[in-house]
């Protein structure tokens, strides 16, 4: 095995030299650094980043908490996305993640509390934003470094997080539709647990309240039962006595499961209904029909999200800060005008 040393004696710079090299200081001139680097390829000499953290007291890892089971999330396409914005910031700044495992409440703040008090990780991300969430709490309370990608509900002036204006954008997908003349405009949204949809719901009650139309709470689902199944929200939607003309949905991957859920009963999109969502995923671009969407720009949320928690991690002085990431509605084949 190729040692620290060797490679010192080959570049002609001392070991420490060599070791400021792998922690790339800015006391070494850049020349340098390449030689170095070149010596260290050419005799395939990798540097033990974990003796180098546990010699600093740092993990060099990154915390990655999940609203459920990884399972259950990865079958949504934004967690790949976001995480894909979380490494590649992580891997330029030589950070590995660690991701979450629990699948209840309980088990996530049990692995947040091991994961502080065992100095597993150097700091968390969280990938959501609950109301009454004691694992937020329990962070902040700890002063332990971490971010949110969501707005936080309360205590949001000494937390660092990276959001979307959720009213904002979820007003103009509305305003969208009332445009093409429809009326009758459902929402269906997530849990009421979840600050996204708590601000989402706001910015659809806004649109319609300036356009003179009435809310009807008919026209409103947001329980986990019937929101995160496009069958069970097809089924409700279709309940209502004045049949909505079109939706605003929680995201593209619940919008694709109605519209496949809709020609069952022979409901077409857009010339029956039409529907709109969020998160732009690649399919919705080659989906039948494409699907207007909300690119609410997944993979920079999770990539600024890492940038904000390292220097948190690395200055702990850092003041916190609440981050908006532009959101551009995308206009597809999805919404149509009413007839």
């Amino acid at each position: 095995m190729v040692t620290i040393k060797e490679v010192a004696k080959e570049a002609n710079v001392a070991p420490s030299t060599v070791s400021r090299v792998i922690a790339d200081s800015p006391r070494i001139s850049e020349k340098t650094k390449r030689r170095v680097k070149e010596v260290m390829e050419r005799l395939g000499y990798y540097p033990n980043l974990q003796a180098r953290s546990l010699a600093a007291k740092s993990t060099r890892t990154i915390g990655v908490i999940m609203p459920a089971s990884a399972e259950k999330a990865f079958q949504n396409p934004f967690f790949p996305e976001v995480l894909r914005g979380i490494s590649k910031h992580a891997h330029a700044a030589k950070y590995g993640l660690y991701l979450s495992t629990g699948s209840t409440l309980a088990e996530i703040h049990e692995e947040v509390v091991s994961m502080v008090m065992g100095r597993r990780v150097d700091g968390i991300i969280l990938l959501y934003s609950r109301i009454k969430d004691r694992t937020m709490e329990y962070l902040r309370e700890s002063g332990f470094p971490f971010t949110v990608v969501g707005r936080p509900y309360k205590n949001k002036n000494s937390i660092t997080y990276v959001d979307n204006d959720n009213v904002g954008i979820t007003k103009q997908i509305t305003e969208y539709l009332i445009s093409l003349g429809h009326k009758k405009i459902a929402f269906v949204g997530g849990s009421p647990d979840f600050v996204v949809t708590i601000d989402r719901l706001k910015g659809y009650r806004e649109a319609l309240a300036e356009s003179g139309i009435p809310y009807g709470e008919q026209y409103t689902i947001t329980n986990d039962e019937v929101a995160g199944n496009g069958k069970n929200a097809v089924k409700a939607l279709l309940e209502v006595e004045n049949r909505p003309t079109a939706v605003v949905t929680l995201d593209d991957l619940l919008a694709h499961e109605m519209i496949g859920c809709l020609e069952s009963y022979d409901i077409r999109v857009p010339a029956d209904i039409s529907i709109a969502g969020f998160n732009n995923l690649s399919l919705s671009e080659h989906s039948n029909p494409p699907l207007t969407s909300i690119d609410i720009g997944t993979f920079q949320l999770g990539y600024q999200a890492t940038q904000y928690l390292i220097e948190k991690v690395e200055n702990p002085e850092v003041e916190p800060k609440g981050v908006i990431i532009p959101a551009k509605l995308i206009e597809r084949k999805s919404c149509a005008p009413i007839l």
